[in-house]
């Protein structure tokens, strides 16, 4: 698989420019009385419940709770990917559910890194070409797209592995290409949804340990969704969700 295979997205508005401070403190993002209801009628249920939240830049921040309690939800409304019925989010002080949908999409494009539960990496692709991808929906030279993917590779120590196609990947290493794609825009927020459920216990510590030293900066805030209390240790606040609403805040132990 090449070029001309890969999914293209051009979106061709631009999200407004908003100034970031670099203080540590300062908010990377905030959710007002956000809210999200599914079904109708006496099926309707509430998934996200009025929450109020803030994220500050520097800072890795787990959101735990049972199945069901609203935390991936949360987290596809706060990454503009799921539409709140109530509610808004800021980020970088602009909000983001008043952009048109070009703009919207740049936002996801340009200012978020996603990494998913099950890291959605093209099989037919090689591990260089995976990473580079966020770079060509921008628009970018294909060789200036791969020589960049190739040093994020090193950052995540997989510079050897770069024309391996991913299913001849461990699944730590998987994960940590997954990350490389995530990273590659140098987002401002990076979310991760059970970033460990598919690794043992060491290799899902090594992971979590490896973005808090490598991949979190004073301009980065990480969210990361999870039920691996294995890795609480790493997290600079833990936020507990329950029946669509956060229901407490903890401090990490590390």
């Amino acid at each position: 698989m090449r070029r001309s295979e890969l999914p293209m997205n051009k979106p061709t508005a631009t999200v407004p420019a908003v100034p970031i401070n670099q203080s540590v403190r300062h908010p990377a993002l905030e959710a007002r009385g956000l809210t999200k209801f599914f079904g109708e009628g006496q099926a309707k249920m509430t998934a996200v419940d009025q929450v109020e939240f803030v994220a500050h830049f520097g800072e890795m921040v787990f959101i735990v709770g049972p199945s069901g309690s609203g935390k991936t939800t949360f987290l596809s409304m706060v990454s503009g990917i799921l539409r709140p019925d109530a509610g808004t989010v800021f980020v970088n002080g602009a909000n983001i559910w008043n952009f048109e949908a070009n703009a919207l999409a740049n936002f996801r494009l340009n200012t978020i890194g996603f990494v998913f539960q099950d890291y959605h990496l093209f099989p037919r692709l090689t591990t260089v070409e995976n990473v580079a991808i966020p770079l060509i929906l921008k628009e970018k030279d294909w060789d200036t797209s791969l020589a960049e993917a190739k040093k994020i590779l090193t950052v995540v120590g997989l510079e050897n592995r770069a024309e391996v196609p991913p299913y001849k990947l461990s699944g730590g290493e998987q994960q940590r290409v997954a990350i490389a794609r995530a990273i590659i825009g140098n987002p401002d927020i990076l979310v991760l949804d059970e970033p460990t459920a598919s690794l043992d216990g060491d290799t899902g510590r090594m992971i979590i340990s490896f973005v808090k030293k490598e991949i979190l900066t004073a301009n980065r805030c990480i969210l990361i969704v999870t039920h691996d209390a294995r890795i609480n240790e790493f997290a600079d606040r833990i936020v507990h969700m329950e029946n669509g609403r956060i229901t407490g805040f903890d401090k990490g132990t590390e």
